[in-house]
Parts: structure tokens; C-alpha cells; sequence
């Protein structure tokens, strides 16, 4: 059943629900949760064994708008790219963006929709897998289908011993010609800050103004470029209005450092995703022959701020039964805070 056609079923009833546990002023104490096990159960509950479907134009300016973010010098920025121009890896993740009125987001400003229940309210992206379809790209002027389901949900431990719960979603992407891509995301959800940690603390002061750049470094060490890229908050506040995304750590200084107590605003996961695979393409896919992705998994370890200068590499390659798998890792310093592994194949 598709619950996006069905406005007046169950999704509208799960978000009212959400929103009203997720709403002190509306919450009474029997409907928020201490129990990181009875959230995650509630909400199985709740979405379990539903999909939802949502169909859409993949249309050529949200690419360029994407490609001009970023800051990608290529034909894809100079102008809107014609039907028949297939989506770079990862690039889907601008499409198909949250539709809820802003009374339904969370207080953070985050989207709701596949929220576990209060307290557990804080999202962060974990982690996750792609597997494209190398005989299937999305393209410009497709109209394509995307079927969303909740896999599973889990209590975990953090490693503070904190509650916390695992959120697991995937997502299919059905093209005219057939399924072409499956994108399966980890969510994990925390409770509030009980009060501005004292770090939050970060001084507040002038934030100089930041330009985004990337910049391409060879060494002896390795054979494989390292990239070194830096993004401004104004690129980020750009991600977040591509991607329809008001979570408020991407944006609003404030919020940022006062509530959340994190030193600046956080680049999104998925952006750092789309830089990883462009990497991969830049570095990788005309190696030895044009090599396609058929897939991806990646785990993110730790945030990324605006201002601060990161780098992508290249860990190891290795052949392994027709396919190459590409490690790759993203850190800041020797800080890792994320690593992927991509696997390709040859083009035939």
C-alpha cells in the first residue's frame, strides 16, 4: 500500500503521533518513552512491513544546482544538463526530499517522517550501503520510483552507555527501465541534551569568513591522489536547501554551539558521501580502463565542521573475483570520520 497516496491513512497518523510525543506541550508523561527497547518496539509497530512510495521528475537544475555547490568546474554547472544525462554516484540524494509542513519537523528543525518515538529524538546519519545497477543509471527526465521501508529497529549503547536507538531504512529506486539503484541507511537516535554541555561552550566569537575549496595533492608515499577539501557555511546552507533538509546543526550557528554543543555548524553525511564517490570517479574509474560502481558501504565515525580542512584518500585496493574493492577514508588530521569501501567492476 502506498502511504504517500493514501494522505489520509496510516503515514498521517504516524506523524501525528510523533508529533505529539515528540511535543512537550502536548506530551503527557505516559506517552514518552525512558526505554530505548519499548521506542524502538513502538515504532516497528508502527511502520513495519509498510512502504512508502513516492514518485518524481529527476530534473536537470537540481543537478546543476548541485554540481555548482559543489564547486565541480564541469559541464554539469555551466548550464541545465539535457534529458539522457545520467546521475553522477550519489547525486539521488538531492531528489526525493522530505515533505512535511514545518509544524511536523522536530524541534531541531529535522525531519520526522521515520522518527523513532520521544525521547529518542535526535537524528544522526550512521552509516550505511548503495548498490547501483551498472546496466540501469538514474537520468535526467526520468520519472522515477522511490519505495521507502523501515527494515529493523534496535536499543543500542553508546559508548557512554547512553540509550540510543538503530534505525535501519531502505530505499529502491525504480527507473522506466527498472530498478536501478537500493539505498540502504542507518539512522541513529539519541535523546535531548539534558542542558547546553559546558563545552557548548565553544567561545562564542567571530567566525572568519570561509570559502569552500578542494584541492587535489599527490605524494611519494602513494600512487593515489589525496584530496583536501573545506566547506563554508553559506556551501552548507546551500546543501541544506538542495536537500530541503532544516535540521538546524547544518545551518544555524546558534543552535549549533548552544544546544547541541558541537564547535561549529556539521557538514551533512550525505554531502561528505557525494564527495567520497566523487573522489572514487576523479581518482579511480578510468584506472586500468573505465570501471563502473556497483556498489558501496560506509560508516561515518565522526563530524566534520565547517571551516576545518579534511582529506580523502585511498587505503587499499584489491582484486577479488572479476570485482575491485576501493578502501577509502575520510579524516580530519588523524581523525577518522568515515570510512568506505566501493565495489567495481570492469565495463564490458
Amino acid at each position: 500500500m502506498s502511504l504517500f497516496r493514501r494522505p489520509d491513512g496510516i503515514l498521517r497518523s504516524v506523524r501525528t503521533r510523533w508529533f505529539m510525543m515528540s511535543n512537550p506541550c502536548q506530551a503527557s508523561g505516559r506517552h514518552i518513552h525512558t526505554s530505548a527497547q519499548i521506542a524502538a518496539s513502538e515504532l516497528l509497530t508502527q511502520v513495519k512491513g509498510h512502504k512508502f512510495t513516492r514518485r518524481q521528475f529527476l530534473d536537470g537544475n537540481q543537478l546543476q544546482k548541485l554540481s555548482l555547490t559543489l564547486g565541480r568546474r564541469t559541464e554539469l554547472s555551466t548550464e541545465e544538463p539535457p534529458d539522457g544525462t545520467p546521475l553522477p554516484y550519489g547525486y539521488h540524494l538531492v531528489y526525493f526530499t522530505p515533505s512535511q509542513f514545518e509544524s511536523f519537523l522536530g524541534a531541531d528543525g529535522s525531519d520526522t517522517t521515520f522518527n523513532s518515538p520521544a525521547p529518542f529524538t535526535r537524528r544522526m546519519w550512521a552509516g550505511g550501503e548503495m548498490e547501483w545497477n551498472p546496466d540501469i543509471p538514474l537520468k535526467i527526465g526520468d520519472r522515477v520510483e522511490e519505495t521507502t521501508e523501515i527494515l529493523d529497529a534496535k536499543a543500542k549503547k553508546s559508548r557512554d552507555g547512553s540509550e540510543m536507538i538503530l534505525v535501519d531504512v531502505e530505499k529502491r529506486f525504480v527507473a522506466p527501465q527498472g530498478l536501478a539503484l537500493t539505498d540502504r541507511r542507518s539512522w541513529i537516535f539519541r535523546q535531548p541534551l539534558a542542558a547546553p554541555p559546558p563545552a557548548s561552550s565553544s567561545p562564542i566569537g567571530t567566525i572568519l569568513p570561509t570559502k569552500s575549496h578542494i584541492e587535489d595533492v599527490s605524494s611519494p608515499e602513494t600512487e593515489f591522489i589525496t584530496r583536501r577539501l573545506v566547506w563554508s557555511p553559506v556551501a552548507l546552507f546551500q546543501f541544506s536547501a538542495l536537500t530541503f533538509n532544516a535540521h538546524m546543526i547544518h545551518f544555524n550557528e546558534s543552535w549549533t554551539r548552544q544546544v547541541e554543543g558541537h564547535p561549529n555548524v556539521v557538514v551533512h553525511g550525505p554531502l561528505n558521501l557525494i564527495n567520497l564517490m566523487n573522489y572514487w570517479r576523479d581518482c579511480h574509474a578510468h584506472q586500468g580502463g573505465e570501471v563502473r560502481a556497483k556498489g558501496i558501504t560506509y560508516r561515518a565515525l565522526s563530524p566534520l565542521y565547517a571551516g576545518e580542512e579534511y582529506t580523502i584518500g585511498t587505503e587499499s585496493v584489491e582484486d577479488s573475483g572479476g570485482e575491485t574493492r576501493y578502501g577509502l577514508v575520510v579524516k580530519r588530521g588523524d581523525v577518522v570520520c568515515m570510512r568506505g569501501e566501493v565495489m567495481g567492476v570492469k565495463s564490458s
